[in-house]
């Protein structure tokens, strides 16, 4: 389209303590076919249930500001994904499987793994996550297979919330320090925001060992010709009054930061999941990829981000003048595109987010799949997911946001977790 320039002993330890039965993680133990139970249904309620917590998170005080919402996406779809398997045997747990008795049924273990673990985030939400639950279950012959199913998912929806109880997304986050030399992160302007998720990279992964596991390389000096020529072409193309970025790069850059980039990727996958009429065992396993993938992803990309502390485009080319680097002109009026998000800018969140996300719908759906995506009124359409991702990286150039460096650092982190959870799960 115009304008584009074109680990694992993880959970097994507590999964044991918890007496939790069942294959662990990554277990390439066979499932037989005779396992299998009652019939799974359409992967619709799946789609519904994550549209129910993009809804939740609408609401900007659905929870404390300093929880990453990639951890709620992570919970519900895991839970899902496991209540399925539980009772099919179609595919590895997740961390756990629990007993499900012959003729359990999957989807209403689906469903009532979904409300519990929402509920247990947002008990504010009780009523309407109640009423969702009751018209989902409605929609399932009764009988002891629907009641044993109902089981099996509140127990799983019950043991991954204490398992995830004290992984430090909880914990209160250090107090953010400015740094006062060239490269060091500072608030950036007009409102000088203070950083909220200083912390985040040492909250426990769901499936890397540690945050660390794929921390990137080091950036090069701000004082380097490489430094300067990325630099150079944020000044240029991401100024709020460039005449070098054309207007369908402007509309991408505002498209992309509309709403969450894993809000935009988690509908796209709702999307996909309903045009492919996708059954239930496809929808869990699909939601689970892509949401395990970008809650660790998140993880890694702050702990790097918070090791480097590197300082924002638009802190470097105002500072242009104090001659750190002589490629390097300053200009202390230039104002980006778009106010810039309140975090260190390398590695940039768009491209090691949309990485991850284009890399598992791709191993998923193939490279090559065309699909549109609205947000906000507006409409993208695309001919394949890495097309989107890094549509998705370069707009945060054209917006002002990130140098090409933080994006490339980005992408390697997110394909790496990305390729990570799928050998996993």
């Amino acid at each position: 389209m115009g304008g584009k320039q074109k680990t694992l002993a993880i959970l097994a330890g507590a999964a044991l303590a918890a007496g939790l039965a069942g294959p662990a993680f990554g277990s390439t133990t066979a499932h037989s076919p005779a396992l299998r139970t009652a019939a799974t249904g359409a992967g619709m309620s799946v789609v519904e249930w994550n549209r129910e917590l993009v809804t939740i998170l609408s609401n900007p005080k659905a929870q404390p500001s300093t929880v990453q919402p990639t951890r709620s996406f992570a919970l519900l779809q895991a839970a899902e994904y496991d209540a399925v398997v539980s009772i099919t045997r179609a595919g590895p747990a997740y961390v756990f499987s629990v007993t499900a008795p012959r003729g359990a049924r999957a989807d209403a273990a689906a469903d009532q793994a979904a409300h519990d673990v929402l509920v247990a985030l947002y008990p504010a939400r009780r009523a309407d996550l109640n009423q969702r639950l009751s018209s989902q279950l409605s929609a399932i012959s009764g009988g002891p297979g629907k009641q044993a199913g109902i089981g099996v998912g509140a127990e799983v929806a019950r043991r991954l919330i204490t398992l995830r109880s004290n992984d430090g997304s909880s914990a209160k986050p250090p107090r953010f320090r400015p740094g006062d030399k060239a490269g060091d992160y500072r608030p950036t302007p007009p409102n000088f925001p203070t950083p909220v998720f200083t912390d985040w990279g040492s909250v426990k992964p769901f499936v890397l060992a540690d945050g660390r596991q794929f921390r990137p390389a080091p950036p090069p000096a701000v004082s380097s010709a490489a430094y300067a020529t990325a630099l150079n072409e944020v000044k240029s193309l991401g100024s709020k009054t460039s005449t070098t970025r054309t207007p369908d790069q402007t509309a991408a850059a505002k498209f992309w930061a509309a709403a969450p980039v894993w809000n935009v990727w988690n509908q796209i996958t709702q999307n996909l999941v309903t045009s492919q009429n996708a059954n239930l065992e496809k929808a869990v396993k699909v939601f689970a990829r892509l949401d395990l993938s970008l809650a660790d992803t998140a993880i890694a990309m702050y702990d790097a981000k918070y090791v480097y502390h590197v300082w924002r485009p638009v802190t470097a080319i105002r500072l242009g003048g104090t001659h750190y680097n002589p490629s390097i002109v300053g200009d202390p009026s230039w104002t980006p595109l778009l106010p810039t998000a309140p975090d260190p800018s390398y590695p940039g969140a768009h491209g090691a987010l949309s990485q991850a996300a284009a890399t598992t719908l791709a191993g998923l759906y193939g490279a090559r799949h065309h699909f549109a995506v609205t947000s906000k009124g507006v409409t993208r359409t695309f001919t394949g997911f890495q097309d989107a991702a890094t549509e998705a990286w370069l707009s945060r150039i054209w917006s002002g946001q990130h140098t090409s460096l933080d994006n490339h650092a980005g992408q390697q982190l997110g394909a790496q977790v990305a390729d990570f959870v799928a050998g996993r799960l």
